[in-house]
C-alpha cells in the first residue's frame, strides 16, 4: 500500500516528479516524457507558469481558438475562446456570421454591484444589536479607509453597509452585508480584505459595548467573504430580426421561429432540459472567461444560482415573437475583471485582451454575454432543424480519427467521405478498415 508523503510541497519540481513516477507509474520513461513534452522551452515563461500554483509539474494545455465576425453594438470583434469541446468555436463563428447579416448583437450593462458579507453570531437582543450597528456604521466603514482609498479614486469602493437578520434561517445568525463597486477589477481580493477589516472592527467595538455577565463578547465572527452570487452585476444581450429573415432549408421561417421559441419555453419549465440548455450557454461563456484570465468557476456558480433564483432552475435565455419580429435574449450576472489577477501576468491572457481591443470590465461583460447567447442560438437552431448530432459529430470527426490512429492521408480521405455522410465512431472505424484493407 502506498504511504503518504510528508513535505511534498518543499521538494523541487524534479523531486516531485521522481516521487510521483516511482510511486504510481510502471512505464517511468514514458510517464516522464509526457510531462516534459508540455514544458515550455522558454525557461522564464515556464517559471512564470510554475509559480501560478503550488506543486506544479507541467502545463495542461487547452486549444485557443478565435470566433470572428461578432458585431456587437456596431463594433466588430474576433472573440478568443479557450476550450477543448470540438464544436464550440465553430458554432459561435457560424452564429456570429448569421447575426452579422441581420444587424448584429445589441447589449447593455444593467449594473456592476458586487456583494460580500461578514457572517457572525449574536445571542443577545436583536434591537440592541441593530442600534449598536447603526451607531457605529461610520466607524465600521472608516476602518477600511486605507484599503478603499485607491479604489475610490477610480470611482469605486464601498457603496453600502447594513445589518441583515438571518435568525429565522439559523439561530443567532446575522450578516453585515456590504455592496461594492470595483470598476475594472473583479475585486475578490479587495472585497475580502475590506470585509476582514470590518469584521475585526465589529468584534473590537462589540468587546467594548456588548459584554454580558457570562460572555466577554456576544458577537462572534464566523467568516468574512465575498459572494460569487452577484444578481446586481447584470448584463443583457439580444438579437432580433423580422421572422421572414429566418429562412432555413426545409422549414418555413414562421415554423422555425415557433419551434425555436417552444424549445426555449421547454427549458423555462423543465429542469432536465434547462440544465443542458444552460450548459450549452456556458460552453461559450467559459471559453471566453478562461481566455481572458477570469475565474470560470465563480462565473459558473453565480450564473447557475441566478438561473434558480425563482425556486426552479430555468433557462438563462428568452425567445419571443412580437409584431412579426423574432427576439432572442440573455440576462446573466457576470463579475469580471480586466485588471489584476492573471490579466497582466499570463502572456496569452494579455494577447486575448488586446485582441478584444483592451475592453473595460463592462465591455468584457457584454462580449462574454454575447458568446453565451450565440452558442445557445447555434445549439437551438440545430436542435429544431437537423438535430444536434449532425454538426457536432462532424466537428468531432478528427478526434475520432486521432483515437483510431489515422494517418494524414486517411484523415484527408475520411473528411471528404463524411462531408455528406453521418459521422459516428463505428462509421469512421469501418471506413478506416476499408481503406487499410484496400
Amino acid at each position: 500500500m502506498t504511504q503518504p508523503i510528508s513535505g511534498f510541497s518543499k521538494l523541487s519540481k524534479s523531486e516531485k516528479i521522481d516521487w510521483l513516477i516511482n510511486t504510481y507509474f510502471t512505464e517511468a520513461i514514458e510517464a516522464r516524457n509526457v510531462l516534459e513534452r508540455y514544458w515550455n522551452s522558454d525557461e522564464q515563461l515556464q517559471q512564470l507558469h510554475d509559480e501560478f500554483i503550488e506543486n506544479t509539474i507541467t502545463n495542461f494545455y487547452l486549444p485557443l481558438g478565435v470566433a470572428p465576425n461578432f458585431k456587437i453594438n456596431d463594433r466588430l470583434y474576433a472573440i478568443p475562446m479557450a476550450v477543448e469541446e470540438s464544436s464550440v468555436v465553430a458554432a459561435a463563428s457560424k452564429a456570429a456570421k448569421y447575426w452579422y447579416e441581420r444587424g448584429g448583437f445589441k447589449t447593455r450593462v444593467i449594473d456592476t454591484v458586487k456583494i460580500g458579507h461578514v457572517h457572525f453570531m449574536f445571542d443577545g437582543d436583536p434591537d440592541h444589536l441593530k442600534r449598536f450597528v447603526e451607531r457605529h456604521l461610520n466607524a465600521l466603514k472608516d476602518s477600511a479607509a486605507g484599503l478603499t482609498a485607491k479604489m475610490e479614486k477610480r470611482g469605486g469602493g464601498l457603496l453600502s453597509m447594513k445589518l441583515v437578520d438571518q435568525t429565522q434561517k439559523l439561530s443567532n445568525y446575522y450578516q453585515l452585508e456590504c455592496r461594492f463597486e470595483t470598476k475594472d477589477a473583479m475585486g475578490a481580493n479587495f472585497i475580502n480584505s475590506c470585509l476582514e477589516q470590518y469584521a475585526a472592527e465589529l468584534e473590537r467595538l462589540a468587546q467594548e459595548e456588548l459584554r454580558t455577565s457570562t460572555k466577554e463578547n456576544t458577537v462572534e465572527v464566523v467568516m468574512s467573504i465575498l459572494s460569487n452570487y452577484v444578481p446586481e452585476c447584470l448584463v443583457y444581450a439580444e438579437v432580433s430580426c423580422p421572422v421572414e429573415q429566418l429562412a432555413e432549408p426545409g422549414i418555413e421561417p414562421e415554423h422555425f421561429a415557433e419551434k425555436f421559441v417552444q424549445a426555449v419555453q421547454i427549458a423555462e419549465v423543465e429542469p432536465y432540459r434547462a440544465v443542458t440548455h444552460n450548459k450549452g450557454i456556458m460552453n461559450g461563456i467559459d471559453a471566453v472567461v478562461i481566455a481572458t484570465g477570469n475565474d470560470f468557476r465563480a462565473i459558473e456558480a453565480g450564473i447557475h444560482a441566478y438561473a434558480a433564483r425563482s425556486g426552479n432552475y430555468r433557462s438563462l435565455t428568452q425567445a419571443r415573437i412580437e409584431d412579426g419580429n423574432f427576439r432572442f435574449s440573455i440576462e446573466i450576472p457576470l463579475a469580471l475583471g480586466t485588471v489584476g489577477g492573471l490579466t497582466k501576468l499570463h502572456p496569452l491572457v494579455r494577447w486575448c485582451l488586446e485582441l478584444l481591443q483592451q475592453p473595460s470590465a463592462r465591455e468584457l461583460m457584454q462580449i462574454v454575454a454575447v458568446a453565451g447567447l450565440a452558442q445557445n442560438f447555434g445549439a437551438l437552431k440545430s436542435l429544431v432543424t437537423t438535430g444536434i448530432q449532425q454538426g457536432h459529430m462532424k466537428m468531432h470527426l478528427l478526434n475520432i480519427l486521432n483515437q483510431l490512429n489515422a494517418t494524414p492521408d486517411e484523415k484527408e480521405k475520411a473528411v471528404t467521405h463524411f462531408k455528406d455522410v453521418p459521422v459516428s465512431h463505428s462509421a469512421a472505424e469501418a471506413l478506416l478498415e476499408k481503406l487499410r484493407n484496400s
